[in-house]
């Protein structure tokens, strides 16, 4: 049976309420597997130092609850301990802030000890200056919202032991980390071009990423996790994909981003992040059907420049765009473009501008070699893309897409350009 709760979604009275806003609030709390029994949206001129919404409106929602048989209320923004428990002294129920419950939503979607790691020290990060209010939490051992994670593997828990955690956690994630680096040195030995895929949770990010790798491949491969759930997309995955020419790179898919994330969850989830530090081309993927696009290309943008990346070739793709009717990017994004990740024709436009990106400019050319120079064909036909092969008396006619800095090594076999 669900957790039944109830969004309480406060706002400044001299803020545009932004309903996408709500709407992601809501399916925060679908992905963590909880009902949304009610939506209240409270609207404050100043923020209330006890009860952070006032106390009279948290009666009012204490009564809703009971009404709706409620046991959890979760608030949109961040709450400090004594809010916390304050809260829950005058209402009865579990208290649940935006932070906490992405927290929540990590905790059941990491797999690899990285992110598993990454999470308990977050959480544990979350935690300890909030103690006196998960005090009354702590101390249960259901289940729910903000209960996964380390928060249920102890019961009396002080600050001391919390610090000793946090410390152990980052001696064994520096260890990791020291093994991932040296993994990317080796990978970087190879020359493979890397590309990672960036952008708003939700965005299609992971419906990409499939599709690339398994457009020009012979051979069905393993596919990246695409679900409509925010933050299905927790460990960073690579994937190897094949360009139209024949070359093959890596791509990376990684988490996605969500608008005001807490700093805490941006540094523990660096590590994770870095992977965009040594690619060779970001793709900012960004749902251009939403009517929130703007607060999400700025949210990404902030975020890429935390990581120091901004510096990177990208290519924004604008992916739904069967479903919006114009667009209009924001921050002058200029290499941008639009596709539906379930179309074809879309696809293939993508790796051709992905291609150009990583490789430069591709010319098509009609080439002729004669039988003496079949060692050269042959070294074509297993690096370029190539089509409509004409085997004549005089030799082997063939058209193939080569890249701009090569056509002076072939141009003794190129017999005109197409």
């Amino acid at each position: 049976m669900k957790e039944k709760t109830i969004l309480v979604y406060f706002q400044l009275k001299n803020q545009k309420v932004i309903k996408e806003d709500i709407d992601e609030m809501k399916s925060l709390i679908e992905s963590s597997d909880a009902e949304v029994c009610d939506i209240v949206l409270v609207r404050k001129d100043f923020v209330d130092s006890r009860y952070y919404i006032g106390k009279g409106k948290c009666i009012e929602i204490r009564d809703i609850a009971d009404e709706l048989d409620a046991t959890t209320l979760v608030f949109n923004v961040e709450l400090s301990g004594s809010n916390i428990k304050n809260l829950e002294d005058i209402t009865g129920k579990k208290i649940v802030d935006k932070t906490n419950l992405i927290l929540d939503i990590f905790a059941s979607r990491a797999r690899t000890k990285q992110s598993v790691l990454q999470v308990e020290l977050a959480e544990y990060q979350y935690r300890l200056p909030r103690l006196i209010g998960f005090r009354n939490n702590l101390s249960k051992t259901g289940a729910g919202i903000g209960t996964r994670g380390p928060g249920e593997k102890k019961l009396e828990i002080d600050r001391r032991t919390i610090k000793r955690k946090i410390d152990a956690i980052k001696r064994e994630l520096k260890t990791i980390d020291k093994n991932q680096d040296n993994m990317r040195k080796r990978r970087l030995k190879t020359n493979a071009k890397m590309v990672s895929v960036v952008g708003y949770t939700n965005a299609g990010k992971s419906t990409i990423s499939n599709k690339l790798v398994n457009f020009y491949k012979e051979e069905y491969n393993e596919e990246f996790k695409a679900e409509d759930l925010l933050f299905k997309t927790l460990d960073t995955t690579l994937r190897q994909c094949v360009l139209p020419n024949k070359e093959k790179f890596l791509i990376i898919d990684t988490v996605g981003f969500i608008k005001d994330i807490p700093t805490d969850l941006i540094e523990a989830f660096k590590s994770t992040l870095m992977e965009v530090k040594y690619c060779d081309l970001i793709l900012l993927v960004l749902d251009s059907s939403s009517a929130n696009l703007d607060s999400q290309v700025k949210t990404t943008m902030d975020i890429l420049s935390q990581l120091g990346v901004l510096d990177k070739p990208m290519i924004t793709v604008l992916n739904k765009s069967d479903k919006a009717n114009s667009v209009v990017v924001p921050y002058n994004l200029e290499n941008k473009i639009k596709i539906s990740a379930f179309n074809d024709d879309d696809i293939d436009r993508l790796l051709h501008k992905i291609q150009d990106e990583l490789y430069g400019k591709y010319e098509k050319v009609e080439m002729m070699f004669d039988y003496s120079s079949q060692d050269v064909l042959t070294e074509i036909l297993k690096k370029f893309k190539y089509e409509d092969i004409l085997y004549e008396d005089s030799g082997v006619r063939i058209n193939v897409e080569l890249p701009n800095n090569e056509l002076k090594k072939y141009e003794d076999y190129i017999y005109e350009k197409l």
